[in-house]
């Protein structure tokens, strides 16, 4: 019996993969990912253990939180430093705020668009080999 060809694999079935992404200039003030390390810092109370939760760097992480905190009025993240206690992150009121108005918002649009999203996917090909 032959074996499949690994190229020859069915595709997944079609959906639409809306990301909504808000930049101040040209830096990405928040988005999908930056939400999510907002929901890992809080769920976590570290930017390291967050980071690592996401397969990140810390430095990474970091990056992406300092870019955060620069772009909006007030820091989304605050900090602890180390020492004998250890240091620790989490959301400000403010942090909390955007993250839960972020997802609120990408749940309208995703709802918004399903129904078109349907009629659209009805018009790719279907079958097709590579």
């Amino acid at each position: 019996m032959p074996r499949p060809s690994p190229h020859s694999s069915p595709r997944p079935g079609p959906r639409l993969d809306l990301r909504l992404r808000l930049y101040l200039g040209e830096e990405i003030a928040l988005g999908p990912g930056k939400a999510d390390l907002l929901e890992a810092i809080r769920d976590t109370g570290s930017i390291a253990a967050a980071g690592r939760a996401m397969g990140m760097s810390y430095r990474r992480a970091w990056l992406l939180v300092d870019t955060m905190n620069r772009c909006f009025r007030h820091p989304l993240v605050a900090t602890e430093r180390g020492g004998a206690a250890r240091g620790g992150a989490s959301l400000t009121p403010l942090g909390a705020e955007v993250l839960v108005r972020y997802r609120a918002l990408a749940a309208v649009a995703s709802e918004a668009a399903a129904g078109g999203a349907g009629a659209l996917t009805a018009l790719l090909a279907t079958g097709l080999a590579r």
